[in-house]
């Protein structure tokens, strides 16, 4: 957990300091602001922070920003800001950590690009910290896509050829690159080819479908908005991706119903349609998003919402077993791990009096880079040399162990349409356990410990 009086005080000591340019960004994007937007009633020499879209959004709806290298952030939804603010004790270790609340705005520069650019709320110092931007990319590199076999995304160009081909397709009509983007969107399994030399971790600064698709939407909201609004409260939360070189990410939609209580007959029709549809209705869980590192073929596979409701209950077990493999072996030594806290979180949500979280998801998370197996009492010099020999493909023949303050992570995330008897303006009160949430954790529970007995 974060000391809260540290980021204060480097919160003010950053805000003291007045605005600075963020290094390795187009200027244009976060200062050159239009005559409107500098009049808005911005705290006086606040610095903003320049949103990027988050890599390793795997799914949602809701867009999800990075504010820096720890924290992200997502539209304020006020229930799941209630639900944050007043969270059981016993709940936390299972959440993302709360960190506040920020005002977001959208600029427009002279090339048209839009950006989203945080400030702290009036008269609240305490929630833009200072912040490192250097390791962002530049706004004008385009994404290409291509439809080889396997759906491959080539690989990175060098920074010149990036400004030729951004200069050629200026004088191409843009129909194209929206038809592309259109083809993407619809590819339910994508796979995305990093270079097997050198640093993986150091490819990977790119945008995955999903965090492009709901970045573009949160965008173009915002633009068509911009006559009558322009002026975003946000959330911010830990960035849980943050302490892995490259991380492995399932997003699984948990409980039998997904609608809340103040859903539309229509919207309510919907959700039980699509849990009936699913794996949802039969074991309480469906995949809903997916980012694994295939380190056998140097890929990455994304997996969409759209295929994870199409799968049977056996392709479900099959999709978590490929989640747990790298591409040359299933990482057994994560499914240990990935029980105990499945079980740990079965038995508080078991204590949790009148709260459902429909429509929430649990999100697992592990390194898919992986490091040569070492004694405990290595000192740190010969961690830094298995460091970099690891990166070349003669590791491949060491006994694998991560290395980390955890090996694995198991969090519950999105809480707009939680309900419990303390939020007294609800409807509906609820009594006792989630117990289609709780019996989505069994199926997990169950089928992980298959697997795991199955590879034994």
């Amino acid at each position: 957990q974060t000391d809260g009086r540290t980021d204060r005080r480097q919160t003010e000591d950053a805000l003291a300091a007045g605005p600075r340019r963020l290094p390795l960004l187009p200027a244009a994007c976060a200062w050159r602001m239009s005559p409107a937007f500098r009049a808005m009633d911005v705290e006086p020499r606040t610095k903003g922070v320049l949103l990027e879209p988050f890599v390793h959004q795997v799914g949602g709806h809701s867009c999800v920003l990075r504010f820096n290298e720890t924290t992200l952030c997502k539209p304020l939804v006020p229930r799941e800001h209630q639900f944050y603010e007043t969270l059981p004790a016993e709940m936390r270790k299972f959440t993302p950590q709360y960190k506040g609340v920020v005002s977001v705005r959208f600029e427009e520069d002279e090339d048209r690009n839009l950006c989203l650019i945080a400030y702290p709320l009036k008269g609240d110092h305490g929630t833009v910290d200072s912040v490192d931007n250097s390791d962002c990319e530049p706004k004008s590199k385009l994404l290409r896509w291509t439809n080889k076999k396997h759906h491959v995304l080539e690989t990175e160009k060098s920074p010149k050829d990036w400004v030729r081909q951004h200069r050629k397709e200026e004088k191409m009509k843009s129909h194209k690159l929206e038809e592309e983007f259109e083809w993407l969107k619809k590819s339910e399994v994508l796979y995305y080819s990093v270079e097997k030399k050198g640093n993986v971790s150091s490819q990977l600064k790119h945008y995955n479908p999903w965090s492009m698709k709901c970045h573009q939407q949160q965008l173009q909201r915002m633009k068509e908005n911009a006559k009558h609004r322009n002026q975003y409260k946000f959330i911010l939360l830990e960035n849980l991706t943050s302490r892995y070189e490259v991380p492995c990410v399932l997003d699984l939609k948990m409980g039998t119903r997904q609608h809340g209580d103040d859903a539309s007959e229509e919207k309510a029709a919907n959700q039980i349609r699509k849990c009936q549809q699913s794996t949802s209705a039969v074991i309480g869980v469906r995949v809903c998003g997916m980012q694994v590192y295939q380190a056998g073929s140097g890929q990455l596979m994304f997996m969409n919402k759209y295929h994870g409701r199409k799968l049977s209950v056996q392709g479900f077990k099959e999709a978590l077993f490929q989640f747990f493999h790298n591409g040359r072996y299933l990482r057994r030594e994560l499914l240990g791990p990935v029980l105990k806290k499945l079980t740990e979180l079965k038995a508080v949500l078991e204590r949790q009096e009148s709260y459902r979280f429909y429509s929430s998801s649990l999100l697992v998370i592990y390194d898919g880079k992986e490091w040569p197996e070492v004694a405990l009492d290595s000192d740190a010099e010969d961690l830094e040399d298995l460091s970099e020999e690891s990166a070349d493909e003669s590791a491949g023949a060491y006994a694998y162990k991560p290395i980390g303050t955890s090996s694995v992570d198991v969090r519950m995330i999105d809480f707009a349409h939680t309900t419990c008897r303390l939020y007294g303006e609800d409807s509906v009160v609820h009594e006792g356990q989630d117990a289609g949430y709780i019996f989505g954790l069994q199926s997990l529970i169950d089928i992980v410990t298959e697997i795991s007995e199955e590879s034994g």
